[in-house]
């Protein structure tokens, strides 16, 4: 089969490798509908993460059911099913107590943006739709098997509430998609942070209330002053600098919450700042498993479009264009067709 792989930085090719078998009685393979390009992605296309050695990437899938272990149960052959980037039993402690991307048996996915795919923990981490979905459904499908499922995690670790007021560092997928569930989870207010356009036109859309442009100190005082200079109740920070972190951290009125999901680099926290501020901090990789089969429903009712996140659709053989077009900020996100 066809499958993605980076060599070194800005050299990504598809080439053809063994197709994936079932190795364990949980595993499912799973022909891939759609996947896309991730701006987690970026770091190790960037050099900023090393890359030692050629290895497969991608890790948003939706896709049909091709064969399943002894112990999968939950799924069938022939289903249209979507999943987490991080498995799970979804029945461990920790998957009970909601967080599913800390399963006691996770594992991270990394092989998808391939024409198939093995799952494992597929009993736990995969969701089958009622039906074979409308194929204009399936860019927001996708969506949520992480960029939306993270961006609800952001919002619900941030306690966004009925009536209160949201800021969103980022307006990258995550970010504007963290726009759509704090509009969801009732934001009166939603501030998004962002200096593009066309992403400044989508966060509008997806239910933004306000645009800042400014970063760094004036971004943190043009947010004081859009909220009386208190802070906002609810941060959501989806970049992963220690720029967007200050800016998350000092844009939360004393009592409120960040919930971060952008995935750190250079992050350093002050600990007695954090004490005397009063700001509550929750993040880490977002538990999707948990909210798949709500934000499935929201899809299929056309309650939110998160897939409009995708402004760039490539063929798989195409990839190197899709992660070249989100490295120069030519796209937003790129999905991928195998």
């Amino acid at each position: 089969m066809r499958a993605t792989i980076l060599h070194a930085p800005g050299d990504i090719r598809v080439e053809d490798v063994p197709a994936p078998r079932i190795v364990s009685p949980t595993d499912a393979i799973i022909r891939t509908v759609a996947t896309c390009v991730c701006g987690s992605d970026l770091w190790p296309y960037r050099g900023i993460e090393p890359t030692d050695e050629p290895h497969p990437m991608g890790h948003e899938y939706v896709g049909i059911v091709e064969e399943v272990g002894s112990e999968v149960t939950s799924v069938k052959p022939g289903q249209f099913v979507v999943g987490s980037f991080a498995t799970s039993d979804n029945a461990c402690p920790n998957c009970r107590a909601g967080y599913q991307s800390n399963c006691v048996r996770r594992e991270f996915m990394s092989t998808c943006q391939a024409e198939y795919v093995r799952i494992p923990n597929a009993h736990g981490t995969l969701v089958a739709t009622p039906e074979l979905p409308a194929d204009e459904l399936v860019p927001s499908l996708l969506a949520i098997s992480d960029v939306m499922g993270t961006g609800w995690y952001a919002a619900v670790a941030a306690e966004v509430k009925p009536g209160s007021t949201a800021v969103v560092v980022g307006d990258g997928a995550v970010g504007l998609c963290g726009v759509i569930a704090a509009r969801e989870l009732g934001a009166e207010r939603i501030i998004a942070m962002s200096r593009h356009a066309s992403r400044q036109k989508l966060a509008l859309e997806f239910g933004a209330t306000d645009i800042v442009t400014e970063r760094g100190e004036e971004g943190i005082a043009r947010v004081k002053e859009l909220t009386n200079g208190v802070g906002a109740d609810s941060v959501l920070e989806c970049v992963g600098t220690a720029e967007s972190m200050r800016q998350a951290l000092h844009s939360t009125r004393p009592g409120g919450n960040v919930g971060f999901v952008g995935v750190p680099h250079d992050v350093q926290v002050d600990g007695q700042e954090l004490f005397f501020s009063h700001v509550g901090l929750r993040g880490g990789p977002a538990p999707v498993r948990g909210y798949l089969p709500d934000l499935i429903q929201r899809v299929l009712t056309g309650r939110i479009n998160p897939g409009k996140v995708f402004d760039l659709t490539l063929p798989l053989d195409q990839v190197a264009e899709g992660y070249k077009a989100m490295d120069e900020r030519r796209a937003i996100k790129t999905l991928l067709t195998p």
